[in-house]
């Protein structure tokens, strides 16, 4: 169609109402604002700038003055509530057409993280959202002090920044049950890295965690589960670290794939510590931190704000209790496996 078809498309009898304006005085009917509201709502179904429209109705004024007497502040009145109203029925369908947008990606990324739909399906509606799921991809999924949705000024700042930085790669940005969920080509990982950064710092402390790449349209949702319960595992290892990757944690679900045979392990090697003054916690703390200092007991003692004296007497006391010396290397796998594990079980707090 071209550029004067379409201005008279949309201008359907706009100039008989100034002619009638003109002549009468008059205010536009009902039916003529509906009619105004319509074609606005076409407009922008079309495709078409509101400001070329505008533009259009401005040069159909001129064009179509009337040339007997007549109020002209009448004909500007009516040429006001004409394109008043055209406007509003644009921009009624503009805000139809951005709700739409909005559920329809909704819509996918829930298929998409619950590996619902059709998979031939599901990778041709991807496109349409930046994503090609015939190539490997990775999730990283930040859960900050409160829940997050895709209007929260939170999720936008950190969109910003994305787009900001890498542009039109091809990133999806989405939040999940509250959670801030980025899924990026898994051979980028600066994507994630960046992600991780911004979201930590744009939700006062969050922490992220990342998914390993996977191929192909179930790949994604095996990488945000991961990512899932690598956030889970961080919890109960009570982990420091903002950033925790899949791939760094990979023993731990090793070991904890036989529950009960760990949960065995922890009774037998820690079980006794539940009859020390105090009950099991204090020691396995100390336990747990005087490994991660490289079983350096002044670096643990440290970290613990205790004297070096105070821990090595609860190491004693953990031999004594055990029959298991921390500071034997031959001893030391097991029992460090078992800490592991009541971390993992949460241990002494549940029952095992």
């Amino acid at each position: 169609m071209s550029e004067p078809d379409t201005a008279t498309r949309y201008l359907d009898g706009y100039a008989d109402i100034l002619a009638a304006v003109a002549a009468t005085g008059r205010r536009l009917s009902r039916n003529e604002l509906a009619t105004r509201r319509a074609l606005g709502e076409q407009a922008a179904e079309d495709g078409h700038s509101l400001r070329s429209l505008v533009r259009d109705h401005l040069a159909a004024t001129r064009a179509a003055w009337p040339g007997t007497a007549g109020s002209a502040d009448g004909v500007l009145a009516a040429v006001e509530q004409a394109v008043d109203a055209f406007a509003e029925g644009y921009e009624r369908a503009q805000r139809l057409a951005v709700r739409e947008e909005e559920a329809a990606r909704r819509e996918f990324i829930d298929d998409l993280l619950y590996g619902r739909s059709d998979l031939g399906r599901l990778a041709e509606r991807a496109e349409r959202f930046g994503l090609v799921l015939s190539h490997a991809h990775a999730v990283a999924v930040a859960e900050g002090p409160e829940a997050y949705d895709d209007t929260a000024p939170v999720t936008r700042q950190v969109e910003a920044a994305l787009i900001a930085r890498f542009g039109d790669r091809r990133i999806l940005l989405a939040t999940k049950n509250g959670q801030l969920v980025c899924i990026a080509p898994g051979d980028q990982d600066d994507v994630l890295t960046f992600f991780a950064k911004q979201a930590h710092a744009a939700t006062e402390g969050s922490r992220v965690a990342v998914g390993r790449p996977r191929p192909g349209a179930g790949g994604v949702v095996h990488s945000y589960e991961e990512a899932l319960g690598t956030l889970e595992l961080a919890d109960r290892l009570e982990l420091d670290e903002p950033v925790v990757r899949a791939a760094d944690l990979l023993v731990y679900p090793v070991l904890a794939r036989d529950r009960q045979a760990m949960a065995d392990l922890v009774l037998s090697a820690l079980g006794p510590l539940r009859h020390a003054r105090g009950g099991a916690e204090p020691l396995l703390r100390t336990l747990q931190v005087y490994f991660e200092a490289g079983c350096t007991a002044a670096e643990a003692a440290r970290r613990l704000a205790l004297s070096v004296r105070a821990v090595t007497y609860r190491l004693e006391r953990i031999h004594q209790l055990t029959g298991v010396n921390p500071a034997d290397p031959m001893h030391r796998y097991t029992l460090q496996t078992a800490v592991i594990g009541a971390r993992l079980l949460d241990w002494p707090a549940q029952e095992i």
